[in-house]
């Protein structure tokens, strides 16, 4: 390396650990050296831009690197060979150091990050979760114990909080779930794992370097270290907050965005370096008494946060969760496609379930279903639910409730259901904290507004003897108003009897009105002569009784 080259990479250095060069007081002598210099204080001073494409930083070192290239081969004939052979050395310095500061990594705390995580193995550590809301109250509502490593195998034990003991690892050849309250383990596969703990390392340093912006907000000290504190702007969703060490260059503490009138501030109280987790914590060993269930598992997570990046959407939380009732758990279930948010009376008699998922198919609801409204969307009500629980509840069932009701609809784009054996007016309450607009909740009891065109007779002795039989278990179909209403019009179709299959599919029936006691099913097709059918619960009104067909509308030819 020749002299000059040597004093810009010094200058360089110097510049680097924020220190004067000498040469700030005592000029070189060559105008050439220190038009380089001036160039390079001119990089370095260079904070982080706002970048208008992907490929900014590239073109940005290319073009400068070009511009003093120029500059050298101008200068040729004045200059010796080794002053030209140092000036284009330098130049290569320059724009390493360009493609250094503005491309890898995009700023130098998110380079320092990734190599302080590089000569991290594991790591052990305390972390505190606390909530708060709009008001700017906070409760602590977790403390958790982690343990991690680089191969992305983890220990995760809930200290305190409503899934205390609660306890989630990945070995990397299984994962699995420890519930001491239900007394019940829950495999998974352990690949692929969408769950990470809030504030796991190197999550986090991925997060920041793949971000669109980050930027330093001040300092301040965490658990009684000295912290730096950025954010964070990822390139889908909220700007939030990271506070790294000054020591190590790793996260200390991340606070989220404000959410569903909800923020998460997320801290390592403790973090100590290992070169291992203890073999004992990552060893799979089924409980005495208890029961694995590896078949449909729900993940519980801590907070909304991990259960948003899990289920990849931010749910709606209920503002205002009716008195008496307070959150039990948090989970996602079906796939990691659902998530699940449990309430419970104080006087633990009354559950309550909250599930959202994106949606995906049609809304169809179920031909028993009584139809109501939430806001603007046509709701399926199921009361008491008629499917079983399992269906509805992600495969979790839960022993002691009866008389459960479920009220089902979608808007914008997602699908809820509110499932429960509170009384209705407490589902209600439930549905229209999340819902856009009001709960319409037929009861049973409003009358038929529509009138069929053509009225059916009706014999009460012989339905009184039909409900007998579906009570004895026989004709079960006669509790479903679509299949009465496909028997119905088969036969009008052919009168003289129906062989084989019938003439009009089950599908070709739509159910457009259905108070729990009348029931209007329109149907579809060229070749029937019934447009719509008319029905009702005349002996038992309740989902026990039997459907009979009143009246119908007629296609006029």
């Amino acid at each position: 390396m020749d002299n000059n080259e040597k004093k810009i990479s010094e200058y360089i250095d110097k510049l680097n650990a924020e220190k004067m060069p000498k040469e700030h007081e005592c000029p070189e002598d060559s105008p050439e050296l220190m038009e380089l210099m001036d160039t390079v204080r001119k990089v370095r001073s260079l904070k982080e831009p706002a970048l208008p494409e992907v490929d900014y930083p590239k073109k940005l070192a290319r073009a400068v690197g070009g511009q003093l290239w120029q500059k050298a081969v101008t200068k040729k004939r004045r200059w010796a060979w080794m002053a030209g052979t140092a000036a284009i050395a330098a130049v290569a310095v320059i724009v390493l150091m360009l493609n250094f500061v503005l491309y890898s990594g995009r700023t130098d705390i998110v380079y320092a990050m990734e190599q302080a995580y590089k000569e991290v193995r594991a790591y052990h550590g305390i972390l505190s979760i606390v909530e708060t809301n709009l008001k700017g109250e906070e409760t602590l509502q977790a403390m958790r114990e982690v343990w991690a490593d680089s191969e992305g195998r983890y220990y995760v034990k809930e200290l305190t909080g409503f899934q205390k003991g609660l306890i989630t690892v990945n070995n990397g050849e299984k994962k699995w779930q420890v519930s001491p309250e239900e007394s019940q383990v829950y495999v998974f596969p352990a690949f692929p794992d969408p769950y990470r703990f809030t504030l796991e390392l190197g999550n986090e340093i991925k997060d920041a370097k793949n971000a669109a912006q980050i930027k330093a907000a001040g300092e301040e000290p965490v658990a009684g270290r000295k912290a730096t504190v950025f954010e964070v702007m990822p390139k889908g969703g909220e700007t939030y907050k990271i506070w790294i060490d000054k020591e190590t260059n790793l996260p200390l503490q991340r606070q989220s965005a404000m959410m569903n009138a909800i923020q998460y501030t997320v801290t390592y109280k403790s973090i100590e370096f290992s070169d291992n987790i203890p073999t004992e914590l990552l060893s799979y060993d089924l409980p005495q008494g208890f029961e694995e269930i590896d078949e449909n598992p729900e993940l519980l997570v801590n907070n909304i946060e991990e259960a948003a990046e899990i289920a990849g959407f931010t749910l709606k939380v209920p503002e205002n969760v009716p008195d008496g009732y307070l959150r039990e758990s948090i989970a996602v279930t079906d796939g990691m496609k659902t998530i699940k948010l449990s309430y419970t009376s104080k006087d633990k008699k009354n559950r309550v379930i909250i599930l959202q998922e994106k949606v995906t198919n049609e809304f169809k609801p179920a031909s028993t279903a009584v139809l109501g409204k939430v806001g603007s969307s046509t709701a399926e009500i199921q009361s008491p639910v008629q499917e079983s629980l399992g269906v509805l509840d992600g495969g979790r069932l839960y022993s002691g409730m009866a008389d459960i009701s479920s009220i089902r609809w979608q808007e914008s784009g997602f699908e809820y259901a509110v499932i429960g054996n509170a009384p209705m007016d407490e589902l209600v309450l439930f549905i229209e904290s999340i819902a856009s607009g009001p709960a319409k909740i037929l009861s049973g009891e409003e009358e038929a507004s529509d009138k069929p065109q053509i009225e059916v007779p009706v014999d009460l002795e012989v339905e009184e003897n039909e409900q007998k039989s579906v009570d004895a278990g026989h004709s079960p179909w006669k509790l479903d108003p679509v299949y009465v209403a496909q028997v119905f019009v088969s036969l009008k179709v052919s009168p003289e009897g129906i062989v084989g299959e019938y003439p009009v599919n089950y599908e070709d029936l739509k159910v457009i009105k259905n108070d729990g006691i009348n029931a209007i099913v329109e149907v579809t097709g060229d070749t029937v002569p019934v447009r719509r059918v008319y029905l009702k619960r005349l002996i038992r009104q309740d989902s026990t009784g039997i459907w009979t067909v009143i009246g119908y509308d007629p296609v006029w030819q």
